[in-house]
């Protein structure tokens, strides 16, 4: 999900830098390093996000789990 968000993101940031180019002091909001490394900070995040929790779950014994249900 944080990919396809990701990628519509930056497809419209890329459509919209005419109307953006007011908002932007000292940088062109075509950039490609501004277009590349926003995404891939994103996507560092969400991977972190779950990544973290996914992890703790494999700690926790399946029937102790079942059993707590």
């Amino acid at each position: 999900m944080a990919g396809i968000g990701v990628v519509l993101g930056t497809v419209v940031a890329a459509a919209l830098t005419h109307m953006l180019r007011s908002l932007f002091f000292g940088m062109n909001p075509g950039d490609t390093r501004l277009l590349v490394s926003v995404p891939l900070v994103l996507i560092a995040i969400a991977v972190l996000a779950s990544y973290l929790p996914a992890r703790r779950a494999t700690k926790v014994d399946p029937m102790v789990a079942l059993r707590a249900e």
